[in-house]
């Protein structure tokens, strides 16, 4: 008890004090008892053939259907009535996506698809788990499918024309950017080969010989290849006129933090070709503003190049070579210019791009929101919204346990080992899978060792593991099932089937962390149930959340700024530290 006591101080601890200091004497112990190879010993499986996964979402479906039954309505799946073909989908991609096991769309794919092949912007805002990768996937691959290749306007010189038009899907990580890829390759004819040529750019992985008709990319890679190529007169230039649709997945994500500047640039550019296509075809529009568009969009570029672009990025883009970007617009000048918005830009020029954000999360209150952003830079994009977005997933059971010091160990062991199996959970997969999330890096490594001395195996998920371990643990807790103890790094994107079971061994510090850990389960349909443990010095935090739920009320309107809730849960954790806690305190379920 002594030790656990001494492990569950150092995890509330651990965003109070320097992570060595209090770490060093927890792994010091453990380093003796505990196998070096525990984790390394873990081997690579091959994937899952086409036939299960067919059969899993098929009764993936059944599993969701019946939940809509009892609920007397279906929160995933779109009516009966509607179809693939109905929402203009082609019977051949129709068939591939029955062969995965799609027979239906969900309800935030029967929304956004037609208004993606409408061709205007569009703004996907949907809760996790709703189906939005395939929801932007599948309209494009059938614009792909359905436009000749030699579609691009006649009239452009033959220097300038690509004659092959391709989608890019823009992702923060590249675990992000390969699961898009496996998604979109999964989609095959009746040979059984992919419907299109989809390549990532990422990591390791430089542009592909053949040309491709789908790029998934991290920024930073994209932005670095076209440095690499700048020196080949028009070359980059070639490669930004064949992109006719661009996806930013994880808009929230990519158009704040460390990801602004370079996603900004690359808008920058996109636009910049649109305006050179539209001068190439002579339709620009004549109006008195016209004569200072030249600078117009100059002065994006010069207000791009004054920023301080980092392009270390973290956690996922570690494998990367760190390039200064060279500016890639040389030669505009926007000397005396005034910064106008996008609005007059689009008002002057033809559009010849499409522009689709996808998110999860997508806060519009402020300027600096990533809501705010694309609302001002996008005006007359359609928005989707999901009807659980930021809100409480009905088909999610949440528990709320208050612990202390001296509780927080053996209430976390026991959650872990309670594990949860609905009735409507797919027992012919036979896996059971539980996500544990922690705050840092830390606390993810104190979890891990409270665990295995208990006799719990798990695999860990977090930024100072390599790249290569990160893929290796995350497809073995696939294939195997059991316990995946990790930071928010694995909160975002990753598209983990059958997670039953969540748990918060740390309270989340911002609503947007939260949405994303509870929205690992309760995907695609299905139930799922989250426990999240708590101590008084963010019991605040928790009844805030609580009453959003009880009361339907979005789930950010209970947090404020993360930076002010970082200050308050640290300023109480100090006036704390050491103090027994009353044994009286309840356990709420």
């Amino acid at each position: 008890m002594i030790l656990h006591q001494r492990c569950v101080s150092m995890l509330l601890l651990c965003r109070q004090s320097s992570p060595p200091r209090l770490f060093s004497p927890l792994i010091s112990h453990f380093s003796s008892s505990l196998s070096s190879s525990s984790y390394s010993q873990l081997r690579w499986l091959r994937p899952p053939s086409r036939s299960r996964t067919r059969s899993f979402a098929t009764s993936a479906a059944a599993a969701a259907a019946e939940v809509g039954d009892k609920r007397g309505t279906d929160t995933f799946f779109a009516e009966e009535s509607i179809s693939w073909t109905s929402l203009g989908v082609s019977d051949r991609l129709s068939r591939a996506l029955n062969n995965v096991g799609l027979d239906r769309p969900s309800l935030v794919q029967a929304s956004c698809i037609p208004c993606i092949l409408s061709g205007n912007d569009v703004v996907v805002a949907a809760e996790t788990g709703s189906g939005k990768t395939h929801g932007y996937l599948v309209p494009l691959m059938e614009k792909l499918c359905t436009i000749p290749d030699n579609s691009v306007n006649s009239a452009v010189d033959g220097e300038m024309k690509l004659p092959h038009q391709l989608s890019l899907v823009l992702c923060p990580n590249v675990m992000l950017c390969e699961q898009v890829v496996r998604m979109a390759n999964g989609l095959c004819d009746d040979a059984g080969e992919p419907l299109l040529r989809v390549a990532a750019v990422c990591g390791r992985q430089g542009w592909p010989v053949d040309a491709p008709d789908i790029i998934v990319s991290t920024p930073v890679a994209l932005l670095n290849y076209l440095r690499a190529i700048d020196s080949e007169k028009r070359r980059h230039a070639d490669i930004l006129r064949g992109v006719k649709y661009v996806v930013f997945d994880e808009a929230d994500m990519l158009l704040c933090g460390s990801f602004q500047n370079q996603v900004i640039r690359l808008i920058n550019l996109f636009r910049f070709d649109e305006k050179l296509l539209s001068r190439a075809t002579k339709s620009v529009v004549e109006k008195p503003e016209d004569s200072c568009s030249d600078s117009l969009i100059a002065s994006e570029f010069q207000d791009d190049k004054d920023l301080q672009i980092d392009l270390n990025l973290p956690e996922e883009e570690g494998a990367e070579d760190d390039i200064v970007l060279e500016e890639l617009t040389e030669g505009v000048d926007a000397e005396g210019t005034k910064r106008k918005d996008w609005r007059r830009v689009r008002k002057i020029y033809e559009r010849s791009k499409q522009y689709i954000f996808v998110a999860a999360t997508l806060p519009v209150n402020g300027k600096k929101t990533a809501g705010g952003v694309l609302k001002r830079m996008f005006p007359e994009a359609s928005w989707v919204s999901g009807h659980y977005l930021h809100h409480h997933n009905p088909r999610l059971e949440q528990k709320w346990i208050e612990v202390t010091v001296d509780t927080q160990v053996d209430v976390l062991i026991d959650s872990v080992k309670q594990g949860f199996r609905s009735k409507e959970l797919d027992s012919a997969a036979g896996l059971s899978r539980t996500m544990v999330f922690a705050n840092t890096v830390e606390a993810v490594e104190a979890v891990s060792k409270i665990l295995a001395t208990s006799g719990i195996e798990c695999f860990r998920y977090h930024s100072d593991t390599s790249l290569e371990e990160r893929t290796q643990n995350l497809l073995d807790f696939q294939q195997k099932g059991g316990i995946l103890v990790c930071t928010d790094a694995a909160a975002r994107g990753l598209d983990v089937t059958n997670v039953s079971h969540v748990i918060q061994a740390e309270f989340a510090t911002s609503a947007v962390d939260f949405l994303h850990r509870v929205g690992r389960t309760a995907r695609a349909g299905q139930p799922g149930l989250v426990t999240s443990l708590y101590s008084d010095s963010n019991r605040d935090l928790v009844d805030a959340v609580r009453q959003a739920g009880t009361l339907d009320l979005p789930v950010e309107k209970a947090f404020s700024r993360k930076r002010s809730f970082r200050k308050k849960i640290k300023k109480r954790g100090r006036s704390e530290v050491g103090d027994t806690l009353s044994a009286g305190d309840r356990v709420l379920a």
